[in-house]
């Protein structure tokens, strides 16, 4: 028997179940987000990451992208937290147009993030909560099963993630070129 390699591109089995159910964008009122099978692979992020900067000595390799709105920002989880698992790392948007902002401080918030109505370019862009989000059952039960104990609303958490790392807009602007 071969022995099984460690698939460093495969999500987590909660983000995956919670990218299944898929997201409505309903004309610009519901989410817009494309999520990814798998994490993109280093070559892809480093690329991404240069052109994105303009910085050529920076690979990206701090970040883990599992998906994109619809004009080709991204959302990844950003692996701050040395030595932690990719659960416990924030996830965080980078935006086309050069919008920033950590959108919760973990996986497991993320997951009541999305059951309440909200992706990660919507808690980038509204981040006064105009957003008016309309709650998936299917993906509130995905947060119950994988989350019970750290069920908060949107607002919640994205206020909790900005007040933990307020840095994080002023430290991309640094890397940019």
């Amino acid at each position: 028997m071969l022995p099984v390699e460690d698939d460093r591109r495969a999500l987590p089995p909660s983000l995956s179940e919670a990218h299944e159910v898929g997201f409505d964008y309903r004309d610009g009122a519901g989410v817009d987000f494309e999520p990814y099978p798998d994490f993109l692979d280093a070559g892809e992020t480093a690329e991404w990451w240069r052109a994105w900067t303009g910085n050529a000595e920076l690979d990206g390799s701090e970040f883990r992208v599992f998906g994109q709105d619809g004009t080709g920002g991204l959302a990844a989880f950003w692996l701050v937290r040395h030595g932690e698992p990719i659960e416990q790392q924030p996830v965080v948007f980078l935006g086309s147009e050069g919008e920033t902002g950590v959108v919760a401080q973990n996986l497991w918030a993320y997951l009541w993030l999305l059951a309440d109505g909200f992706g990660p370019w919507e808690a980038t862009a509204y981040p006064d909560h105009e957003h008016e989000p309309r709650t998936e059952t299917r993906l509130t039960e995905i947060a119950q099963r994988w989350a019970p104990s750290q069920r908060r609303s949107a607002s919640e958490v994205i206020t909790a993630a900005r007040e933990e790392f307020p840095g994080f807009e002023e430290l991309i602007d640094s890397m940019c070129r």
